[in-house]
């Protein structure tokens, strides 16, 4: 039996008698476009070519200074963005009660997340950031701009909740994220408060989980990113926390705990997620490249390959897709190999199809990969 039917099978079986459960997601929020860089244009609309990759678009970039140049972004969609947002989307897809907490737009929620303040409780701390999501076949470029994030704190929470009633939603939370440390510029801040103020008053539960994302910490100095891994460890007492990394975040990380250089083989994930697990720490610590994905917990570390397509219909929030598979598999309480079975299967169905997939659609993306 391979690592799909082993996922299929937990899956189906857990589901049966699973709790719906509830989640609290926070605190960015992005209005996203999507574009294609236009190389060469034969005639309006969509009659060009694109700059297929990151170096062609770098070379472009390269051959305008000291001159100037021209390049046209062309529209895709306009869509909701950021960690909290897209995660919150695809967990409510499968069966989950959400509270999303973040920059939604006020006084009054941006278009854009319109169907998740329908299926969701939202609640608004400020207008969205704003991202142009630039795609290519080999990644992508987030141009942001980020200003309103500054309003996103710990007091913001308190004042839009009161203390008492997040004390109440984080007490009936079975999973807690808190996401984007690196764009929300007050986040280090928010989670001493949480630590030090909201969960003390929060009665405790084991396997309550809290779950964290950085999102590319490239532009934060060692001493700011070894202040946040240090705070992650202290969430042990209330819970399970679980830090999602993408592959050079996951590098970034692994080097400046003073690890060595490891090599990108399916030993090499596993070993940099066990480093990164057993440093800090944490319950689960998951590393997941473009093509396939790994974890760590106390009992040992797994690893996964990706149903990767080098046609994506989507890659912006493909990440996030895979965050909201894998923590839903904790959630049902599935064996770590059949979490990254299931973040991997959320995240291709969504590059595939630009949707949140159901449980019932990951039961048949499982039956169906081959």
């Amino acid at each position: 039996m391979d690592f799909k039917t082993r996922t299929l099978v937990a899956l189906r079986a857990a589901r049966r008698h699973a709790p719906v459960p509830n989640v609290w997601i926070g605190v960015d929020g992005f209005v996203d476009t999507i574009v294609t860089p236009v190389a060469r244009r034969e005639g309006p609309g969509e009659d060009f070519a694109p700059i297929a990759t990151i170096t062609d678009f770098a070379r472009r970039i390269e051959g305008a200074a000291g001159k100037s140049t021209n390049i046209e972004f062309y529209p895709r969609m306009e869509k909701l963005g950021g960690n909290g947002p897209i995660m919150a989307n695809a967990m409510l897809a499968t069966e989950t009660r959400v509270t999303y907490v973040g920059a939604l737009g006020k006084p009054n929620i941006h278009p854009v997340f319109a169907n998740l303040a329908a299926h969701a409780e939202v609640i608004a701390l400020c207008d969205p950031a704003l991202t142009t999501a630039v795609e290519f076949k080999d990644g992508k470029l987030m141009l942001g701009q980020l200003r309103s994030l500054d309003e996103v704190t710990y007091p913001a929470i308190v004042d839009a909740m009161g203390a008492d009633g997040l004390r109440r939603k984080l007490a009936a939370a079975d999973l807690v994220a808190l996401l984007n440390w690196t764009m929300v510029p007050h986040m280090t801040e928010l989670l001493r408060g949480f630590l030090d103020e909201a969960l003390p008053a929060v009665p405790k539960r084991e396997d309550r989980i809290f779950f964290f994302d950085l999102c590319d910490p490239e532009k934060k100095s060692r001493e700011d990113l070894l202040e946040l891994l240090d705070l992650l460890g202290r969430f042990s007492e209330f819970g399970r926390p679980v830090l999602g990394l993408n592959l050079k975040e996951a590098q970034r990380v692994h080097a400046d705990l003073g690890f060595s250089t490891l090599g990108e083989s399916p030993d090499g994930l596993r070993e940099l997620a066990a480093d990164i697990r057993g440093s800090l720490g944490i319950a689960m610590a998951v590393v997941h490249p473009r093509e396939s994905a790994a974890c760590a917990d106390a009992d040992g570390s797994f690893w996964v390959p990706g149903p990767y397509t080098d046609e994506p219909l989507i890659t912006t929030g493909a990440g996030d897709h895979f965050n909201a598979g894998f923590i839903r598999g904790m959630l049902l309480g599935l064996p770590p190999e059949a979490c990254l079975g299931l973040g991997v299967s959320t995240s291709g169905h969504y590059v595939r199809t630009a949707k949140s997939p159901s449980l019932d659609e990951l039961e048949a993306f499982l039956s169906a990969w081959t």
